[in-house]
């Protein structure tokens, strides 16, 4: 499709799209923050988890890092200046994408097997899984609009992986929860990131009569 052809976007959507990655940006920065970093010093809190984290490494390195590239890729994909100028390279960078998001659910569901939780990162990898497969596909059959509408789905499931841990300073939450209700709290969080989704993709239907 010629770029002349494309949409040009309205200052408040550019507005609202710089806002939303902003704070994804600052809610990412908080965690890494807090979770990462607290948890390389041996913060007394997150000590026995530091011990399963160094146990549970031959999995866990992978699912960072396919984690992490595809959380980082997120913000590329959806800029559609960088769509219509390097087009290739965005393919490219989708199918890493695609990849990233299938080392990332096995390897966690890997990890989770004979836990507690392993109920809650299993759905949360079914879900990243088929969100992301339907947009494969969909991509393919050059269905674009309806292909991203499921890259906003797949990176919204993607996000939950930060927006999950953002209660871990919160000592009621890390050490009174309870492993079942953590699995649930994941759930929670992956089903609230869809509807969420859902919600902003449809809200000029939502908020228009039709005459």
């Amino acid at each position: 499709m010629p770029s002349s052809t494309l949409p040009t976007p309205t200052s408040s959507a550019f507005r609202f799209k710089t806002i939303l990655w902003v704070c994804l940006g600052l809610t990412t920065l908080f965690v890494f923050v807090t979770s990462e970093v607290f948890l390389a010093i041996d913060y007394p809190m997150y000590h026995a988890y530091r011990l399963q984290v160094i146990a549970d490494r031959h999995l866990l390195i992978p699912h960072t890092l396919s984690g992490i590239v595809a959380l980082l890729s997120g913000p590329i994909q959806f800029s559609g200046r960088f769509r219509r100028r390097h087009l290739k390279l965005h393919r490219v960078l989708g199918r890493i994408y695609v990849v990233s998001v299938f080392v990332g659910s096995f390897t966690g569901i890997a990890l989770a097997a004979g836990r507690p939780g392993f109920p809650g990162t299993s759905m949360q990898a079914a879900a990243w899984m088929v969100c992301t497969t339907a947009a494969f596909i969909t991509a393919r059959n050059r269905q674009i609009a309806v292909h991203r509408q499921w890259m906003a789905r797949s990176y919204a499931v993607t996000f939950t992986f930060v927006s999950s841990r953002v209660l871990n300073l919160v000592p009621a939450y890390w050490s009174h929860l309870g492993d079942v209700l953590a699995a649930v709290g994941v759930i929670a969080f992956t089903l609230a990131s869809i509807v969420f989704v859902d919600l902003g993709l449809n809200w000029h239907e939502l908020t228009t009569r039709r005459e």
